[in-house]
């Protein structure tokens, strides 16, 4: 069997209310992400307190957290277009240093 090569990437994991989810998406496909993970029904506290991750009325009432991992070059150009984003709604982006074996799913 032959050993599986490691290579370094950013994973980015950016948790917003569902409402925003289309926008998000649309943002990285427009980017050239090549694919991503969207988990719902989110529950946690933070600055906001406690948020319920039950749906209450539709998917758009929960927080959503999407997943992805790109090249580091993305990051910058993403950033840039979750900015005026996060400085009108809720929502967080953490972005750290990760390393993935069949670099070929992740890039184009």
């Amino acid at each position: 069997m032959n050993n599986l090569k490691l290579n370094p990437l950013k994973k980015l994991e950016i948790i917003i209310e569902g409402a925003h989810q289309g926008f998000a998406t649309d943002l990285l496909d427009r980017a050239g992400v090549k694919g991503y993970t969207i988990v719902g029904n989110l529950s946690g506290k933070g600055s906001g307190g406690f948020h319920e991750g039950h749906l209450m009325f539709n998917e758009e009432e929960v927080m959503v957290m999407i997943i992805t991992a790109v090249p580091e070059e993305l990051v910058a150009p993403l950033l840039e277009g979750f900015t005026p984003f996060f400085n009108q709604h809720s929502g967080v982006m953490f972005v750290s240093d990760i390393q993935v074996s069949r670099l070929v799913k992740f890039t184009r």
